[in-house]
């Protein structure tokens, strides 16, 4: 009997738990009243930024040895540490998310981060705190550092800007269950609306009371939360990089725990790749591309709702047999780097010809040249090109360990999935 071939074995990827439910869980569970248990949470730059900030809000937050679940005594409320410096470092869900949560309690509370995030826009969640109530206060010469003196928030009705972050409003929505009367917020122009349904599912998990009507209407009764055990699901965002490994190398990869029911829209990613010409099995507990030869160019997509994987796809575009244009990602740009910018100046850097305007980019296909990646301080930047890589040799980049922000462990991953293409198991060595 002939042993099958080593490009008929399927992979399966070890993915590590998602960052978005990771940190909406965390908040979550801080404000419910008990104990919650967060298993297979992600470990990683943004979510231990997280976990740090609460604990300088006053909630305890224990985690095993291993990080196999973590423990978090929630306080019922709002927090009430008296005064905290709060430091959120890269992460803009603990600059987006914490801030309502501060609001809600008792006490003095400054929240600051890196130039990266202090570079990132809080405009538009200031002006929702301010009409329910809160004392904000800008200390440098952006938004952040963010000074709140937090003595509860009021309920009542709120309109919120969406065009810009689907984060303000998760914050807010989060909130309002903390608030002193029900709360009704009508959002405009929402970008990334499966964030929000993850949100909301979260949300109910831990017993808020919400209902949605008309679309793009929340109704959110005050009365807080109660503890729950949470399982995290791998992250689709991060799975995004394996699953489009597999399309430009002609392997299979299965992704276990990210199945049709997950939490998370940046699974629809898949659809992408088998418009591309991928072969695609969502099944009920576990996800699986396999690439079927030349990817297949031609079309224009729209990946505003899932716009963290716009540069995946971007990456690997130039393999294609046509141009693929993505649009409707125009704020890509705001956040860790301006993102279509940063994808067109390192594409131009590999000679690949690209057209950008405000909400979209136009790849073409074509010989992908040798080229350093500037990261930008971007996990997303590095682990894209790093699929790119694996088809096309002499990438390296000015700061692969960026991607531990979202996943530390990336490059060692993808060289154990990809041994025969992928350059280097060591981030630091990725570069010489």
């Amino acid at each position: 009997m002939t042993a099958p071939a080593l490009t008929d074995i399927p992979l399966v990827a070890r993915i590590p738990g998602s960052k978005s439910i990771t940190n909406r869980a965390l908040l979550l569970a801080a404000a419910a009243d008990g104990v919650s248990c967060l298993r297979a949470p992600l470990v990683s730059d943004d979510t231990v930024a997280f976990r740090e900030a609460l604990t300088a809000l006053g909630v305890g937050v224990r985690a095993t040895p291993h990080d196999e679940f973590w423990e978090v005594d929630g306080v019922g409320r709002g927090p009430s540490a008296g005064s905290a410096a709060v430091w959120c470092a890269d992460a803009g869900t603990a600059a987006r998310f914490l801030p309502p949560f501060a609001a809600a309690g008792h006490g003095s509370y400054l929240f600051d981060g890196t130039d990266q995030l202090r570079a990132r826009p809080l405009r538009p969640l200031l002006e929702a705190l301010a009409r329910l109530g809160a004392v904000t206060r800008s200390e440098g010469e952006g938004d952040l550092p963010l000074r709140i003196e937090a003595a509860g928030l009021d309920g009542g009705e709120l309109a919120v800007d969406g065009g810009m972050s689907s984060q303000f409003l998760s914050g807010l929505l989060m909130a309002a269950p903390l608030l002193r009367s029900d709360l009704t917020v009508t959002v405009r122009d929402l970008v990334s609306r499966p964030y929000i349904d993850m949100t909301t599912a979260l949300m109910r998990r831990f017993g808020a009371r919400l209902t949605e009507g008309p679309p793009g209407v929340f109704h959110l009764s005050a009365g807080g939360y109660t503890a729950a055990d949470l399982v995290i699901e791998p992250d689709a965002s991060t799975a995004s990089y394996v699953f489009a490994a597999a399309a430009v190398t002609g392997r299979t990869v299965t992704v276990p725990g990210l199945g049709r029911d997950s939490l998370q829209g940046d699974l629809g990613f898949v659809e992408v790749l088998r418009t591309a010409g991928a072969r695609v099995e969502i099944g009920e507990q576990s996800t699986t591309v396999t690439g079927t030869g030349g990817l297949r160019g031609g079309f224009d997509v729209d990946m505003g709702e899932i716009s963290d994987t716009f540069m995946t796809l971007a990456a690997i575009a130039p393999l294609a047999d046509a141009p693929i244009t993505v649009h409707g990602i125009a704020h890509a740009r705001l956040k860790e780097s301006d993102r279509i910018e940063a994808m067109a100046r390192n594409l131009a850097a590999c000679g690949v010809r690209t057209e950008s305007g405000p909400d979209r980019i136009t790849v073409h296909p074509g010989r992908v040249r040798p080229a350093r990646i500037a990261c930008h301080r971007d996990h997303r930047i590095a682990m894209a090109f790093s699929v790119l890589g694996l088809a096309a040799p002499g990438l390296t980049f000015d700061d692969p360990a960026c991607v531990a922000k979202t996943f530390p462990g990336f490059h060692a991953e993808l060289h154990r999935l990809f041994p025969e293409h992928a350059p280097a198991a060591d981030p630091q060595t990725a570069a010489p």
